[in-house]
């Protein structure tokens, strides 16, 4: 299953360590094909594409990705900036 088909099938706790294991993996195996590979580029791209998802809702109809937990993703960035 490729990442994308990953992303659809997530529902639990459990489905996003393994889509995040499976992330991590692409980039260790295929760095080329990242644009973003380093932290600092990859936090840009991140926040450039948040500030542009209402773009993102209007041409794929996924109005779904405008109701996540923002304080659960931003916890998680936090925490992986200092968790061992």
């Amino acid at each position: 299953m490729d990442l994308d088909d990953q992303v659809e099938e997530i529902e639990t706790k459990e489905d996003f360590a393994n889509f995040l294991h499976a992330f991590r993996e692409t980039l260790l195996r295929q760095p080329d094909e990242w644009e973003n590979s380093t932290l600092e580029r990859f936090l840009d791209a991140m926040e450039a594409w948040v500030n542009s998802m209402e773009g993102y809702v209007l041409n794929s109809g996924d109005a779904d990705i405008l109701r996540p937990s923002w304080k659960t993703f931003a916890k998680i960035l936090s925490a992986a900036s200092v968790y061992e």
